[in-house]
């Protein structure tokens, strides 16, 4: 069975009604990125941090997965399909797909602040000051910040480089190192890239792009893919 590996971004969770923080009207127009994604602001003002991603949370509770992330679920009747999201939402799992990774943590769980290894299920939306974990200490969002390390993304990098297709989706790969994945895709192997503002990418060869948003594009390609078309 051949290899899909998806990566994709905030553009196709969009869709389904939760706040970018590029975009304009998005989260970086509320907050700025060193008061609520930084491990100095954890520092900071903890109860800011919490705030934020328990309205986060809630947002979450209230929308659905959308027709991007219902096509996915599609190729996995022809295809191994790998998703690599940098999206800390629970979407793909809801919409039915089996094959998930997280690349910038998950906005449902929580960790220690002590060791890492520690992480729960958040019940319900709210995290609040004085949820400790097993060994006593503050629990925090399971979320990668800006400046932290990404652990998952050399096996996201073995993934990309054992496709026999790469596909991208709603990201304007400008996040590194998420962006980099696409260079680890074998020479020859097709790639696709679903977006509005997509552009051309000299280095990438054997490249199709469909501008146009994941709730369209993507089950237009999926059609292909599995030769509806």
């Amino acid at each position: 069975m051949k290899k899909i590996v998806v990566l994709t971004g905030a553009g196709i969770s969009a869709e389904s009604g939760i706040s970018t923080f590029r975009d304009s009207g998005g989260l970086w127009e509320q907050h700025r990125i060193e008061d609520v994604a930084t491990f100095e602001a954890w520092h900071r003002n903890q109860q800011l941090v919490l705030d934020f991603y328990n309205q986060r949370r809630k947002r979450l509770s209230e929308v659905n997965p959308n027709a991007g992330h219902l096509a996915l679920v599609e190729l996995e009747k022809k295809y191994h399909v790998q998703i690599i999201t940098q999206n800390v939402d629970d979407l793909h799992e809801r919409a039915g797909s089996t094959h998930v990774m997280h690349l910038h943590g998950e906005l449902k769980k929580v960790r220690s602040t002590l060791d890492s290894s520690l992480v729960y299920t958040l019940d319900g939306w709210e995290l609040k000051k004085g949820d400790l974990c097993e060994k006593g200490s503050q629990l925090r969002p399971h979320i990668v910040w800006f400046g932290e390390a990404v652990p998952l993304i050399e096996p996201a990098a073995e993934l990309a480089s054992d496709a026999d297709v790469f596909i991208v989706i709603g990201t304007s790969l400008n996040v590194y190192p998420a962006a980099g994945l696409i260079y680890n895709v074998k020479p020859g192997t097709p790639v696709y890239l679903v977006d509005p503002q997509a552009e051309m990418l000299p280095d990438v060869k054997n490249l199709t792009i469909f501008r146009e948003t994941a709730g369209k594009g993507v089950p237009k390609l999926v059609n292909q893919l599995l030769g509806n078309e």
